[in-house]
């Protein structure tokens, strides 16, 4: 199951390391800007994107393993040979077993017995597949349901814990749609993609022969039948789905009904029985996101021929399992998903796959050995007042905002001043103890760290929300902001070099790290952001007038981004990215302030390399998403990121900003030229 959680994160963002106050006033300091990143053929009146990353672009190709490649995924490999070296280490000695080091050795080592991996083939999923083919009732069939979802398989339906959206202090359970291999429903119903349905549908075929899933179904020979069948039901589950618009609007997924009214939407799938099987006997109500999904499902349940649900079952399974099996199950997968949906040539060499795995399995105790060689811990404290000074930057700007009643303003500083920041990484850290690792099998251990960690995760329904958990690990490049705790979080894989440059003059990190910053602040008064309270309550805090002048000006940048052709025929999707797009906007406006200030304080530069404060602040933005990407994965993204793609998070984004058109003089008749009465105009 894909995990939904009521927050927007910056899932493709670059965060640099804070400056230090005052630095910036030694002249020996460089501009910040790498000449060799322009391309200075391109004009940048026409394409700004072109101008500040082409050679950035022309410096790093693609390579065969990636779909994109760009600044954010260059930090990624940076990183990974970091844990590569953590982890190799362990994995090269002996250690006592139950330890930590020993989990993670032994975990690795695993992986990466490719002889072994080979030889035992599809033998760590015959029994599971077996039991499969011999369900034979009603019953039977729903207690494998079950016994899967404890295992992290989710066929479909999924369960989480989240807090509760009227109540953010305590932990509820939800049911969300899942068990869609393709994932968002376009894939199913749009005549565009019938091609890739036909691929997906064979890889489902070719998976099932590896098992030799057929045989065991008395079906020998009818892998197409099979195939065909899961792809109908999964159609029906994909018809059933909301789509990912709907998806993002938290009053239509917020539906908290008692047991019995979910009951009622699946009347033969004994509830209480699968909520005590997975430890949740005294559950008595549940958040269901997608109530109709939930009663197709009960449905189809009860109306389709057992052969192909048990079909549909085992390819779940199949599907988990292929990246711990042996070549032919990875390297077919990787033929639909890696080429098909994302146009990469070939794989990620497989000590990376199992870095990654490792990573997934052990995230907290691989990020606290990481933490102790890697992060500096005086980086804590300057990112701490490098927020606040976007904090203050932003209250300005709520302050001077005038589309927005007093009455609004107050409540949203009172938000902003609530802000729970987390830096680095967790005050106290995770409890492995009780997830075994043993020298079996791969898989046989990945299912062992899956049922760890949904017992741990459900554990939390119905107690208080610890606030203290982070939701991401400290080695991960990436940032969140969620709204049902209002807090930011900046793990201390993303606050390292090269994204920023301690030698540099600020006007390049006010326009790197800065505007990342005002990002993920922005997104609490963004367009799914702002209705939560200070408290992460959903709760309508604003004036209708203000919540009216909010939505026309959020539906300019809906209209302008829907306009935007990405590739040939596809066209961005407005609504879907207008949480990110917003947040951009209002990054860029709140660093801009920051800038403006230092710039006062005769804390910057004033012209370096030929260029002045601002130009250095708007490259160094546009740097942060130089990237190349392969067309298969531009179709991808437009479908399933909320973030618009690189180029356009700059030449769509800049044109609104009329700072920047300040910066570079543009003028009409320019393509970066936009009329001021069609920029947007929110935070």
């Amino acid at each position: 199951m894909k995990r939904i959680l009521l927050r927007t994160s910056l899932l493709l963002i670059i965060l640099m390391n804070a400056c230090s106050n005052g630095s910036n006033k030694n002249n020996m300091l460089v501009s910040g800007i790498n000449k060799e990143y322009l391309d200075t053929t391109a004009n940048p009146a026409d394409n700004f994107y072109q101008y500040a990353c082409g050679g950035w672009m022309k410096m790093y190709p693609l390579t065969p393993e990636h779909s994109r490649y760009g600044s954010f995924d260059k930090l990624i490999d940076d990183n990974q040979l970091k844990l590569k070296e953590l982890i190799v280490d362990l994995a090269s000695h002996k250690h006592k077993q139950g330890s930590i080091a020993q989990k993670i050795g032994d975990l690795y080592n695993l992986g990466m017995d490719s002889a072994q991996l080979q030889k035992q083939g599809a033998d760590p999923i015959v029994a599971i597949l077996s039991d499969i083919a011999k369900l034979s009732t009603k019953e039977a069939i729903n207690e494998k349901i079950t016994e899967l979802h404890s295992y992290g398989i989710n066929p479909f339906f999924g369960i989480f814990a989240e807090a509760n959206p009227s109540n953010s202090n305590m932990t509820i359970a939800w049911m969300w749609q899942a068990g869609m291999g393709m994932g968002d429903k376009d894939y199913y119903l749009e005549k565009e993609t019938k091609e890739i349905r036909e691929k997906y549908k064979q890889l489902i075929q070719n998976m099932f022969l590896h098992a030799g899933f057929a045989d065991m179904l008395n079906k020998k020979g009818k892998e197409a039948e099979l195939a065909e069948a899961v792809l109908n039901l999964e159609t029906c589950l994909a018809k059933a789905s909301m789509d990912r618009n709907t998806l993002r609007d938290p009053y239509k997924t917020y539906n908290y009904m008692h047991l019995q009214d979910v009951q009622n939407l699946m009347k033969n799938f004994n509830l209480n029985n699968y909520f005590t099987s997975v430890g949740l006997s005294d559950l008595d109500s549940v958040n269901v996101g997608q109530p109709d999904y939930i009663k197709e499902v009960g449905l189809l349940l009860d109306n389709t021929d057992y052969d192909h649900i048990k079909a549909y079952l085992a390819w779940n399974v199949i599907n988990n399992a292929a990246n711990y099996l042996s070549d032919k199950f990875v390297d077919e997968k990787f033929e639909f998903y890696g080429k098909v949906l994302s146009g990469k040539e070939e794989l990620q060499p497989k000590w990376k796959r199992v870095i990654n795995t490792v990573d997934d399995v052990l995230g907290e105790a691989v990020g606290q050995m990481y933490v102790e060689k890697y992060f500096p811990k005086e980086a804590k404290e300057r990112m701490l007042n490098l927020v606040d000074n976007l904090k203050y930057a932003l209250a300005e700007r709520i302050k001077t905002n005038t589309w927005m009643t007093d009455t609004t303003k107050e409540k949203a500083i009172e938000k902003l001043n609530a802000f729970h920041v987390k830096i680095g990484y967790p005050d106290k850290w995770r409890d492995y103890s009780k997830l075994t690792i043993e020298r079996d099998n791969f898989y046989a251990n990945i299912l062992r760290s899956n049922k760890f960690e949904i017992a741990y995760q459900l554990s939390k329904i119905n107690k208080p929300v610890d606030k203290t958990l982070w939701l991401m690990t400290p080695q991960t490049v990436n940032a969140y902001y969620n709204p049902t705790t209002n807090e930011i979080c900046f793990p201390a894989a993303i606050l390292q070099p090269p994204f920023f440059d301690m030698n540099a003059d600020d006007a390049a990190n006010y326009g790197a790290i800065g505007v990342v910053i005002g990002h993920e602040m922005t997104h609490g008064f963004d367009d799914k952001g702002r209705q939560y309270d200070k408290d992460g309550n959903l709760n309508d805090w604003w004036t209708p007038e203000d919540a009216d002048n909010f939505s026309k000006r959020a539906q300019v940048l809906v209209d302008y981004f829907n306009k935007i052709e990405v590739f040939p025929g596809v066209f961005a999707d407005g609504q879907f990215t207008l949480g990110e797009n917003i947040a951009d906007n209002g990054g860029l406006q709140v660093s801009f302030i920051a800038l403006q200030k230092a710039i006062e304080n005769g804390e910057i530069q004033k012209e370096m390399d030929g260029f002045t404060p601002q130009q250095r602040f708007f490259i160094a933005y546009a740097t942060v998403w130089a990237s190349n990407i392969r067309d298969e994965e531009i179709k991808r993204r437009t479908k399933e990121d909320p973030h618009s793609l690189g180029k356009w998070r700059v030449n769509g984004t800049l044109p609104h900003i009329q700072t920047f058109i300040d910066a570079f003089g543009i003028k009409e008749g320019n393509k970066m030229y936009l009329p001021p009465k069609q920029r947007v105009a929110i935070w």
